[in-house]
């Protein structure tokens, strides 16, 4: 499939697929009572980094795109406190496959979008 737009060849937007991917695993796993706190929080966060990113990549300034990648780490931050909370209330195993997955790629697209941010401003 063709892509259409710029910001389907950037490669924190493809990162930021996967990471929604593997949340949207991990919520399969929480327990009902979560559905209104963590489920819910964490898949609208997890969905707006990708969302931000493209947003921020059409005809915009430089400086606007630059805003909207910043959400785009503000979102994964909360991604990652949210599953952090997970972590601890034992929803998911620490040694878990999982857990090892959405750590490494979410290493990856936070050092990305920071050396995205830092390139574009300089």
């Amino acid at each position: 499939m063709a892509q259409k737009y710029k910001f389907e060849n950037l490669e924190v937007w493809q990162l930021s697929l996967e990471i929604g991917d593997l949340i949207y695993e991990i919520d399969k796993r929480l327990p009902p009572t979560e559905m209104y706190n963590l489920s819910s929080q964490i898949k609208r966060a997890a969905t707006s980094i990708s969302l931000n990113i493209a947003e921020g990549s059409t005809n915009s300034s430089s400086k606007e795109f630059v805003k909207y990648l910043r959400i785009a780490v503000r979102s994964y931050l909360e991604v990652y406190a949210c599953y952090i909370l997970i972590k601890r209330r034992k929803y998911i195993e620490e040694n878990d496959d999982l857990c090892l997955r959405i750590e490494g790629l979410g290493s990856k697209l936070f050092a990305k979008l920071q050396a995205l941010i830092k390139t574009i401003t300089i």
